[in-house]
């Protein structure tokens, strides 16, 4: 004897369904009430949820991933939007949105110099400063292409971390970093005394390299050797830099580098993307408004 299951009952397109009377049983919900609930539709913090939603998922993407819940959060916030921080948090979590991680680090690029440098370290882990052109620091990283290994050097404002200036090239010699500084020295004009600080590397304690920063009134300050937290900031910049675009991008050739690094740098970090140790704010609006603050009170 053969026992079959009992079949579902059919609607009239077709599908497998069951009537309304036998689910508002077996849920024990009245008629009235599924048919009021029908009717009534999306609540209006659903419908709030869905319009933020949309917000959320255009932020996210106009970033390429690069934005968290912090971010994507105060952004809204600057569009006017009043919105709590666990609801961004819950709804990107809905969404599956994840911003983009790091990958593991390779060695670094630091190469000790033949004889140690007798150059100071002026900063002393103190990366902090009240106006810009006051503190410079910088480092050297390295770039993966199809073609071999490409080398970029920085220079940033420890005011407001914009990048003041940088270089690419496919060799990690003195006239890498050179020409990141020189790109500083004759984009910002500092007064006489800026400080200058990198690692021990010989790039940077080279003869060429300090006579530069002598002719330029450039006071060179550099970490310890083989302490990392003495070069924190640059550091910091570059694991932003991987995970937000390094990462994300193959790369054949150094120009292929040279022109993304432009993009990122000059149009999306300096100008773009918000950072949170300058209140949310982009390199640019820190500047622009504390320039506002120093006409206002001359």
């Amino acid at each position: 004897m053969s026992i079959h299951a009992p079949k579902k009952p059919v609607s009239a397109d077709g599908a497998n369904t069951f009537p309304v009377d036998y689910m508002c049983k077996k849920l024990d919900v009245s008629r009235q009430g599924y048919y009021a609930w029908k009717k009534r539709g999306p609540s209006r913090r659903e419908k709030d949820d869905a319009t933020l939603s949309t917000m959320i998922r255009a932020v996210f993407d106009r970033h390429e991933g690069r934005y968290g819940v912090r971010r994507i959060f105060h952004e809204i916030r600057r569009q006017g939007v009043a919105v709590a921080y666990k609801r961004v948090q819950r709804l990107m979590a809905t969404m599956g949105l994840v911003s983009v991680h790091p990958r593991p680090r390779r060695p670094v690029t630091t190469v000790q110099a033949a004889d140690s440098s007798s150059l100071p370290d002026l900063v002393g882990q103190d990366f902090a400063a009240s106006a810009p052109n006051q503190l410079w620091y910088g480092d050297i990283t390295y770039i993966r292409t199809w073609d071999g290994w490409v080398y970029m050097a920085s220079v940033i404002d420890a005011f407001s971390r914009k990048i003041v200036g940088w270089a690419v090239a496919d060799h990690m010699r003195t006239e890498l970093v050179l020409d990141a500084l020189r790109m500083a020295v004759t984009r910002r004009r500092p007064p006489g005394g800026v400080i200058f600080h990198a690692d021990r590397g010989g790039q940077y304690t080279s003869r060429e390299f300090v006579a530069f920063c002598r002719d330029n009134n450039v006071r060179n300050s550099v970490g310890r050797t083989g302490i990392c937290f003495d070069n924190a900031a640059a550091e910091s910049f570059w694991a932003t830099l991987k995970k937000e675009f390094v990462h994300l991008h193959p790369f054949d050739t150094i120009d292929r580098v040279r022109a993304g690094i432009f993009e990122y740098v000059e149009i999306y970090y300096n100008r773009q993307r918000l950072h949170s140790s300058i209140g949310y704010l982009t390199p640019v609006e820190f500047e622009e408004e504390f320039d506002g603050q120093t006409l206002r009170a001359a």
